[in-house]
Formats: structure tokens, sequence, C-alpha cells
């Protein structure tokens, strides 16, 4: 057994492998443009639909509930029916709920396609992560490999604002929906011819309490997140928190007790498997909070369009997209914790530059410092998500994947709700003063809630209060952003420690026998020993490539 998990974990990768990996980037592009894209589209939509305020924050937020509630369900699931099978049925969905939203006629409708659409999207990220573990045996190919999937996710990012304003001036709204379509068609066609089916032969039956448990603790858990950054700390959103913990530990006992879970606990077994996660976790909620007020200062400081807006973050994307290729090379001579702990190091200084922009002239200092922070980010996706994948045996690669995507997605939520209310509260502190000469009292007290509410106070005054009114409620916002640079620099300071301390042990993956987490794995066996178990079991059920 031992010869035999020793060659499958050497076998290498041929052509067949890396053009599916082309294949399975197609979902990750789209999911990824997808998230930025309805931001621009909402106010077309808005004046087309007419949805109430309430309608119009679950149009925008629904998505992402379904995606965060779904992930651990659909993980598992891929596992039990065969990931390259859900992969194309969550395509099929994703394509049909697009249509939809994209032609929906009331804000009911397309509230129920946006849902619609995360739970297909939920189907897709988790599966094309196991699925690139089940085509990339070598660590350092499987490295490489999901380097350039991040390399794919940051290219959604950065076309999604310029594909977006393109489309809507000179199409109506739905367009941006359209752009799914197309993509998951060719998704449907070529799967089965590139991409491999695997599916764990001895699984047992969903368990539908624990999927149930699942989104009872997890889907609570995202609401209250978001409702803190929007509100800060209300009576409800910490209802829903509490709520949402209390299943959660309802959740976990149950897994432990069943013979085949919906999450498996031992994995969180694994030091490098537990130190990936945490630092997924933190190091993109950091990043996802900072976003936040970057992409701010550009459209309410600077007065950029979303698209122009964009263009200039695409600097930062684009040197994302080049980190994400080389980090897995470094990876090869380098151990993957040293990697990860200069980076955050090297996001640490981005932070610091962000903290130090002003009101006037900033805008090559944000840049440049977004710029590091997106290098330094990109070897913690790279290197966590395959410390995370690379930890658990092949049969349960959809459930690591899973967790690796709901540590991303719990994070980004996580990281906008704490730096979100961190900048709110100084903002509201900064405005605490009498209002200028020139600015009606009920304005300046309007303004005070935020710099969104001052910039739409300003539109109905004349051009000197207006002025008088803008100027102390950008400087505000700057000091908000300002300390929160300062914090996620003391964050990812932290993060780096923890990243050395906890994953020096794990070699380069260029080292002589090095497997991906170079440690037993959470069953007792390493992680090369149970991909050559899982590899014989599925060839004997013959379940192999297609």
């Amino acid at each position: 057994m031992e010869t035999s998990s020793l060659a499958e974990s050497s076998r290498r990768a041929g052509p067949r492998e890396w053009i599916g990996l082309a294949v399975l980037a197609l979902p990750t592009i789209l999911l990824s443009l997808d998230a930025t894209v309805l931001y621009l589209a909402t106010p077309h939509l808005g004046a087309d639909l007419r949805p109430d305020g309430n309608q119009l924050l679950w149009i925008v937020d629904i998505y992402g509930f379904m995606i965060a509630g779904f992930l651990l369900t659909m993980g598992s699931l891929g596992d039990r029916m065969g990931r390259r099978r859900l992969l194309m049925i969550g395509a099929a969905a994703f394509a049909a709920a697009s249509v939809l939203a994209a032609y929906a006629p009331t804000p009911e409708v397309l509230i129920a396609a946006r849902a619609l659409l995360g739970i297909a999207g939920a189907t897709l990220m988790p599966s094309t992560l196991a699925l690139i573990s089940n085509m990339f045996h070598q660590p350092q190919q499987r490295g490489m490999a999901i380097g350039l999937w991040v390399a794919c996710f940051s290219v959604g990012i950065a076309i999604g604002p310029i594909a977006g304003g393109l489309l809507l001036e000179s199409f109506w709204w739905g367009s941006v929906f359209l752009l799914g379509v197309p993509v998951m068609v060719l998704l449907l066609v070529t799967a089965p011819a590139l991409l491999p089916e695997y599916r764990d032969p001895q699984a047992g039956r969903l368990d539908l309490v624990s999927v149930l448990l699942s989104l009872g603790a997890v889907l609570p858990f995202v609401y209250a997140v978001k409702e803190f950054a929007k509100d800060g700390f209300g009576l409800l959103p910490l209802i829903a928190l509490a709520i949402g913990v209390v299943l959660g530990i309802v959740f976990a006992q149950r897994q432990n007790r069943l013979a085949d879970p919906l999450l498996d606990l031992r994995l969180f077994r694994e030091r490098s498997f537990n130190a990936a996660l945490a630092i997924l976790l933190l190091g993109l909620g950091i990043m996802g909070g900072v976003y936040l007020f970057v992409t701010q200062y550009l459209q309410l400081i600077e007065g950029l369009s979303p698209m122009v807006a964009g263009l200039w973050l695409l600097p930062a994307a684009l040197a994302l997209i080049v980190a994400s290729s080389v980090t897995p090379l470094i990876a090869r001579r380098v151990s993957p914790g040293y990697v990860v702990a200069g980076a955050l190091a090297l996001s640490g200084l981005g932070y610091l530059m962000i903290s130090q922009v002003g009101t006037s002239s900033g805008l090559p200092l944000l840049v440049a410092g977004f710029v590091l922070v997106y290098v330094g980010t990109s070897p913690t996706m790279v290197l966590g998500t395959d410390l995370v994948v690379g930890a658990a045996p092949p049969e349960k690669a959809g459930s690591a994947a899973a967790m690796s995507e709901s540590a991303m997605e719990f994070g980004i939520a996580f990281g906008v709700a704490v730096l979100g209310v961190v900048g709110t509260t100084v903002y509201r502190n900064e405005m605490t003063g009498p209002a200028p000469a020139e600015v009606p009292p009920a304005a300046y007290d309007a303004a005070r809630e935020s710099v969104v509410a001052a910039q739409g106070e300003a539109a109905t005054l004349a051009e000197g209060a207006a002025t008088a009114l803008l100027q102390p409620a950008r400087e505000a916002f700057v000091a908000g952003m300002n300390l929160v640079g300062w914090l996620s620099f003391a964050a990812v300071a932290v993060l780096a420690v923890i990243a050395v301390v906890m994953l020096r042990h794990v070699p380069p993956t260029g080292a002589d026998g090095a497997t991906a987490d170079a440690a037993d794995g959470p069953t007792g066996a390493t992680a090369a020993e149970a991909a050559g178990t899982a590899v014989d079991r599925s060839h004997d059920e013959g379940l192999a490539p297609a």
C-alpha cells in the first residue's frame, strides 16, 4: 500500500488535467465577478423594479447568505454523489437562475432568483477545489494548480466592475446576470470529456438533520455580522448570533456521534489544517474589511465613477495574479510557513501605507498600499487553501474544500462587520462638532450617520454649503480608514507569528518525500497514504477518472 500511495502521489498530471483546470477556471472567474458586478447594477434595477429599502438589501445580501449556508452541505454532497456530477448540476442551475434574475419582473422574483444563484454557486466552488485535488496528485503541481485557481478568482474581481460598467452603458441591468449563461453552457459541454468523476464509495446517506443544523448555525451568524457592519450592535443581530452559536454547538455534537458526518471534525486534529484555516479566516477578513474602505475612498473621496475606480484597482488585481502564480514556485524551496509569514509582513507594510493616506493627493499612496496588500494576501490564499485541502484524504476533499471556502466567506463577512464598525465609530466621533455656518443643522445631523449620507445631503445644497459639509465628512472617513489600517497591520503581524510557529514543520513542496502536510492526517495516516487508499478503492469500484 505504501508503494501504491507513493506512486500515485508522484504521478504527474498531463495535458488533459491542465486543460481540465482551464474548464474549472470558468465558474471560479464567474463567481468572483458576480460578487462585484451587482453593486454597479443596483441603481439601475432600483429605478426599474422600484424595490423598497428592505427588498434592496435582500437582493444584495441573499446571494452571499445562500452560498455561506450551503457550502458545507454541497461539499459533503459532492463527496457522496460525485464531484463532477454536482458541478454540472450546479452549472445548469446557475445558468437557469441567471436567466430568471435577468428578466425578473418584480423585486420578489429577483430575490428568489438571487437565492437560487447562491445555492447553485455553493455547488461550484467546493467541487472545483476538490476536483483539483483529484487531478493533481503531486504537491508541486497541485500547489501550482491552486495558485492559478486563486489567480482566476482575482481575475473575476478585477474585471467585474469594468465588464459591468461596459454592459450597463449599452444594455439594461439584467445583462450583468446573463454573463453567466454562456460560461455555464461551455462548462456543461466540456466537463464530461475533460474532468474526472470522483466520489467516496463508502459514504453513507446525507444526514438531513445535520444539513438543517448547519443552515441554522450559519445563516443567523452571517446575518448578524452583516447587520453589525451596517447598523452596529443591535438587539436582533445579537439574538441571531446567539442562535447561530447554540445551533453550531448542537451541530458539532451531532457530527461527533455520526459514523458518516456531514463535517468530519477529525480534520481539526491536524495542526497545519487548523493554522491554515485560521489564517485564511482572519487574513481574508482583514483584507475584505479594508477593501470596503478602499472602494469607498475611490468613489466618495476621489469622486471616481465605479468603472474608473475599477481601473484603479487593476494594478492590485494584476499583482495578485502574478503573486498567485509565483507562490507555488517559491514554496518548492521554502517552507510554506515562512512564505506565508513573509507575505503577511508584506501586506502589513501595505496596511501601514493605507494608514497614512490623506484626503488630498492620497490616491497614489492608497493604490500602492493596496497592491502590497494583495501581493501579501495571495500566498495566504494559495498555500492556506492547499494546506486545508491537502490535509484531508481524497474522499473528504469536498468537505475540506467547503471548509476552506467557508473560512474565506465568513472571514470577509466578519472583517467587513468588525472593521466597518471601527470606521463608523471613528467617523461619528469626528463629526460630533458643531455644524459649519453655511450648512443647515438638519443636513449636518444627517451627515453624521456616514460619508454616504453626507454625499446625499451635499447633493441638495448650494456649492459653498456642499463643500463645507463634505470637507469634515471626508476627513472623518479618512480618519476611520487610517485607524483600520493600523489595526490591520497589528493583526497581520500576529498572524505572521502564528504562521511561523504553527506551520514551520511543513516542508517545501519540492522536498524529497514531502506530502501536502508532512504530518499525520486526521485519521492517523499521512495524506499520501490516504490518497493511495482512496485511489485503490476508486479503481475497485469503477470510479477511476473518465
